[in-house]
């Protein structure tokens, strides 16, 4: 059974930078597209940003773009998300996320796989 696991999450100031990790075990990532999500204090998960299984296909979110990075490594079992000009609105509960299926939207709806997620907190 594929699980995910994040770590990397900390408390930072207001423009700085984090990056995140998603590992995987019990399978390789490398049959599954990967996206990070993240629930903000008082509001809905949203995703942040996806990638497909050959790193092809990413989709970020619009209040993201320009700062947040997402990749996968080459042995396929490893997703990051870089984070750089953090802003307080960051703040939340990141998850990594995995689906099989190829045809997908960077929503949490279309994802089937989820880590338990870490805690990202940006203040001064």
């Amino acid at each position: 059974q594929l699980q995910l696991a994040e770590s990397g999450g900390d408390l930072v100031q207001p423009g700085g930078s984090l990056r995140l990790s998603c590992a995987v075990s019990g399978s390789t990532l490398v049959y599954y597209d990967v996206g990070w999500f993240r629930r903000a204090p008082g509001k809905e998960r949203e995703g942040v940003a996806c990638i497909s299984r050959n790193g092809g296909r990413r989709h970020y979110a619009d209040s993201v773009k320009g700062r947040f990075t997402i990749s996968r490594d080459g042995a396929g079992n490893t997703v990051h998300l870089q984070m750089n000009s953090l802003e307080p609105e960051d703040t939340g509960v990141y998850y990594c996320a995995a689906v099989s299926r190829t045809s997908w939207s960077c929503v949490a709806i279309d994802f089937t796989s989820w880590g338990q997620g870490t805690q990202v907190t940006v203040s001064s």
